[in-house]
């Protein structure tokens, strides 16, 4: 049997960033509430370009690509509210000044707080990786002494 990797916050962090781009990859559930009778204007193209900015969207997630970001989810219920909020927010990409500004902290305090946060989840995951049969040391019947 192959054993896993234990997991580590920088590990961590990057599937959180994953799940984030996972997410913006989704196709939006909008639905266009503009309607006419007008037929569509058809025009040249010598009218249309450069009107608008050409719009890239990467194409869509992977079915392992979503069922990791539900895993993450997953993961930020293990935390606090404001916890989740500010592992979220950076995973997306936002700035350290605009998650201090948000949460009302200093940059300092919001870098400690979503350390903690990261060694928190990186701790669940290990503790779920472990077996529950192994007994944990100075567990009943053993003793932590070294004496004879």
């Amino acid at each position: 049997m192959a054993e896993k990797t234990p997991w580590t916050p920088k590990m961590v962090e990057e599937r959180l960033e994953e799940a984030a781009d996972t997410l913006k990859r989704l196709p939006n559930d909008r639905v266009c509430r503009t309607r006419s009778a007008w037929p569509p204007v058809i025009h040249d193209f010598w009218e249309m370009y450069g009107q608008e900015p050409a719009r890239l969207r990467p194409g869509p997630p992977t079915a392992a690509a979503i069922d990791r970001m539900d895993q993450c989810f997953d993961w930020l219920r293990w935390l606090e509210a404001d916890d989740a909020r500010l592992v979220w927010l950076r995973a997306c990409g936002v700035r350290w000044k605009a998650i201090s500004w948000r949460l009302g902290v200093c940059r300092n305090t919001a870098w400690r707080r979503w350390v903690a946060a990261l060694v928190a989840i990186t701790a669940r995951l290990e503790e779920r990786t472990f077996s529950r049969k192994t007994p944990a040391p100075g567990g009943p019947g053993q003793t932590l002494s070294t004496r004879s």
